[in-house]
């Protein structure tokens, strides 16, 4: 063992120990040959080994170029835009708009992340050992963004600009200009299990890195704001070594980031507040979580859930990610500065819940709302089901349908606004659905960030289109959602305003931008991209959420298409921008 780590550094080993010695040593002079010939030959046998790694990784590839043919992953043809677009390159600055920019709109930059696959889309493989594909989900991540900028005289400038975010895995691929890992998720055991095993050699890792889901600021680490470049992993000083949670939360009052991770082997899950204080979980699987809630004392773990990602039942020739409709289902409430074994569960009927709208505490209760489904669209159809079929079939039918023509709830895939109150005293569990079965499906929800963690009345969310027929995986979104939680039109419904699109106009990435000065929760406006699948034209639309039924105050035609993605988040910060040469700085 001593030679093996020896072999690692040789020359630095033997030159740096053996200078440290007084050189008048008559033992150390007598053996300066014998140490002058042995780093030789350890430094020869150094090059040897760099050559038979380079050797065994060019067989390798070899082998995988042989052996795997990568295949475009289907599209639906209806879906134009879930097509891939380039970098831009250049920011470009926006002409064509309708409409004012509200005088009292924050300056800043809107930010939407997405998958946007490199060489032209996902790839699925065929080889000898079957076939293998990846989720609908899978895609190296891409930035698309729009600055407001606005003069001493109140006059707007917007410029837009788009770059992939340059992970690790990104840039070998890139490097190669060739598909290289080989997707492990889902497909033919044999072809999976071996796809798995070559990436983990090739690469060090079994799966890329794609960052494509969402984006958030802390401390000043994100992006360069300007040229949109990725500056660095962030592993929080090196105390955190697993996943980021695509939804950390901040604390009310304190600030405090509060994230989790999963990881394939236990601890299966982590809980982690930023200031320094990581919570092990000890969970008997490893579920899909994808997000977390925080109170004023409270972290609420959403959820474990029967979503879960499965080695053992890989091995054995399942899927590695499966949903179990029979499978159990729980929500963990733990104090802030606690520990792991201070967690409350509270059982749950088997449903997946992505995505938070908010938690809060009232009395002995904490309220959770979220968007609860009683499935998952994760990973998606079984094998060799006929997945451009599988989709239309699982959505609830339009509002003004006849309830008859509903599905039965049991049976309800996309998710729509649920409560939860849980009772941290005597562990008993209220829950209803807050819309009835008329309402439209409702995801990807956003409040007032002001008020996460604490009480508040209203939230918004993107509105599921029931009548179009997407590609497999992606929901496409018609319109959106104003919800008031203390509001209720009749005893299966609280008050939801919709604000629909036109038609064959879906949005993405839609976030809340509080008012400057605003005194109200709802003083604001949701800014998202938005696509006209007709025209194959990309908009981005600024909806005024007090007059939230009102055409968009605010129409910016942009110069490119934005293909659909998830998540977007609006970011308040003072830029310079000249038009002539399209140059952005910070004041």
């Amino acid at each position: 063992m001593w030679w093996a780590c020896s072999f690692r550094k040789p020359t630095l080993s033997f030159s740096n120990n053996f200078n440290l010695i007084n050189p008048t040593h008559r033992l150390v002079s007598s053996f300066k040959p014998f140490l002058r010939e042995l780093e030789q030959h350890v430094f020869r046998i150094d090059v040897l080994k760099a050559a038979v790694k380079n050797t065994s990784a060019k067989l390798l590839d070899a082998f995988v170029d042989s052996t795997f043919e990568f295949v475009d992953y289907p599209l639906d043809p209806s879906q134009t835009n879930a097509a891939t677009v380039d970098e831009i390159k250049e920011a470009a600055v926006i002409t064509n708009i309708h409409g004012n920019i509200p005088s009292e709109f924050p300056q800043g930059v809107y930010i939407r992340k997405g998958p946007n696959p490199m060489f032209g889309g996902l790839k699925s493989t065929k080889s000898i050992f079957g076939e293998s594909s990846p989720l609908w989900i899978e895609g190296e991540g891409m930035l698309h963004a729009l600055y407001f900028s606005k003069n001493i005289n109140g006059n707007w400038t917007v410029v837009y600009n788009n770059r992939h975010v340059e992970t690790d895995t990104f840039k070998l691929e890139k490097l190669r200009n060739k598909p290289s890992f080989l997707p492990v998720i889902q497909g033919d055991p044999l072809a999976v299990c071996t796809s798995f095993l070559l990436n983990l050699v090739r690469f060090g890792k079994p799966l890329k890195n794609t960052s494509n889901t969402n984006i958030f600021e802390q401390s000043g680490k994100l992006f360069d704001i300007l040229t949109l470049e990725a500056l660095d992993d962030w592993d929080v000083n090196g105390a955190w070594n697993r996943s980021f949670t695509a939804h950390p939360k901040r604390v009310p009052g304190t600030g405090e980031l509060v994230t989790m991770g999963i990881a394939v082997t236990k601890p299966f899950v982590e809980v982690g507040v930023i200031s320094g204080i990581i919570h092990k979980l000890e969970l008997d699987r490893c579920p899909l979580c994808h997000e977390i809630g925080v109170t004023n004392r409270y972290i609420v773990f959403i959820m474990d859930c029967p979503l879960t990602i499965d080695v053992n039942r890989f091995i054995r020739g399942g899927q590695l990610i499966k949903y179990e409709s029979e499978g159990n289902a729980r929500i963990g409430i733990m104090p802030r500065y606690g520990d792991a074994d201070s967690i409350q569960w509270f059982k749950q009927k088997p449903n997946c819940t992505f995505h938070v709208i908010n938690c809060f505490e009232d009395g002995d209760e904490v309220g959770v709302w979220g968007c609860r489904a009683l499935a998952s669209v994760v990973p998606g159809p079984d094998q060799g089901s006929k997945k451009l079929e599988w989709f239309p079939t699982k959505f609830k039918p339009a509002p003004g349908k006849p309830i008859e023509d509903a599905i039965l709830e049991d049976h309800l895939l996309f998710p729509r606004p649920y409560e939860r109150r849980l009772n941290v005293q005597t562990g008993d569990v209220k829950e209803r659905n807050l819309t009835g079965p008329n309402h439209f499906p409702m995801d990807f929800p956003m409040i007032n960030g002001a008020f996460t963690g604490l009480r508040n009345k209203y939230g918004y969310t993107q509105v599921g289109h029931c009548d179009s027929s997407p590609a497999p995986g992606m929901e496409r979104f018609g319109g959106l959602a104003k919800v008031n939680f203390e509001e209720e039109n009749n005893e299966v419904s609280i008050k939801v305003e919709y604000h629909i699109f036109e038609k064959n106009t879906y949005c993405s990435g839609a976030a809340f931008d509080p008012k400057e000065g605003g005194v109200e929760e709802d003083d604001g406006w949701i800014i998202t991209f938005v696509h006209h699948e007709d025209t194959s034209i990309s908009e981005a639309y600024i909806i005024d959420t007090k007059n939230f039924l009102n055409e968009p105050v605010t129409k910016i035609t942009l110069p490119f298409r934005v293909p659909y993605g998830f998540h977007g988040a609006f970011m308040p910060i003072q830029l310079q921008i000249t038009d002539s040469s399209n140059l952005m700085k910070l004041p």
